[in-house]
């Protein structure tokens, strides 16, 4: 079966980007196994004010300091670093990443993901002007879901710790899922009605709390995953540049949308580094719903 260096070969990606690419994946190992000792909080936030999960910082220090000991980055934009990091000057690529999407389940044992971006250059850049995005998610197996900007494949990390290809040229169907953040009572009318509208096709509701694993379900059986403006908070709750630039790319790349409820946010250029935005992500059909409601 084709392997993950067979695919970035066979994709014709450049050397540094594969190397790059690589050495995040083969962090998924260390990561998994460290879950069991890093169970609680750490007794810090982040700079968007969130507790972080003792794994948010393990797994972001981890990951930092191989990109850092690579010689191969340029800069790193992480969740849970306040600024992004400045590595090698000479270096073509740089890295936005959730070093550990959905840490507060790990304590129930439920899946949480790694999201990586890599662009050419500079980190605040549309979302459109990816070189490569992926996660890594950590269920049952451990996967890579991957796009070089040709498609999306899904790989496995088998026993011998070499990624193997599960499924390739992914495309997210028109299904019936959906999932959506914040509490119902801050939600907006226009997203009242979108959920209503949905519900009343026989939408079925999934929501776990792990982003990564609930854009998951949507890229296998179709529907959308939603964290809209509310009431209280009309930028809504997730990073554009960690979050939801490297799966709204994914999902594009799989025959679907992102959106922020107006338009795709894979269009915006975004001012600062933890700036956050409103989404819907998934079926195409699911998403020219939401920006056809006025």
């Amino acid at each position: 079966m084709k392997t993950l260096q067979e695919y970035l070969s066979a994709s014709h990606a450049p050397e540094d980007l594969g190397k790059i690419i690589m050495l995040i994946a083969d962090q998924a190992g260390p990561i998994r196994s460290a879950f069991i000792s890093n169970q609680n909080y750490a007794g810090s936030t982040n700079s968007s004010g969130e507790d972080q999960a003792e794994m948010d910082t393990w797994a972001d220090a981890r990951i930092t300091s191989v990109l850092q000991k690579s010689g191969l980055v340029r800069a790193v934009a992480s969740e849970e670093q306040e600024d992004i990091v400045q590595m090698s000057s000479s270096a073509k690529y740089s890295i936005v990443m959730d070093p550990l999407d959905g840490s507060s389940l790990i304590k129930v044992n439920l899946s949480v993901g790694t999201i990586v971006g890599i662009y050419e250059g500079d980190v605040l850049q549309a979302g459109n002007q990816l070189r490569a995005a992926f996660y890594m998610l950590y269920g049952p197996m451990t996967t890579l879901t991957i796009s070089l900007g040709n498609g999306v494949s899904i790989f496995a990390l088998n026993a011998e710790g070499t990624y193997i290809l599960l499924k390739e040229n992914v495309k997210i169907p028109e299904g019936t899922l959906c999932g959506s953040g914040g509490l119902r009572p801050e939600w907006t009318e226009k997203h009242i009605r979108y959920m209503n509208e949905i519900e009343c096709e026989g939408g079925k509701n999934r929501y776990s709390g792990s982003f990564v694993a609930d854009f998951h379900q949507i890229l296998e059986y179709g529907g959308v995953y939603a964290y809209p403006a509310t009431k209280k908070s009309a930028s809504g709750k997730l990073r554009l540049v960690f979050e939801i630039n490297p799966i709204g790319f994914l999902a594009d790349q799989a025959g679907g949308a992102v959106s922020n409820g107006e338009c795709s946010t894979l269009d915006i250029v975004p001012t600062k580094v933890h700036q956050r935005t409103p989404v819907y992500v998934g079926s195409k059909g699911m998403i020219a719903k939401i920006e056809a409601i006025r």
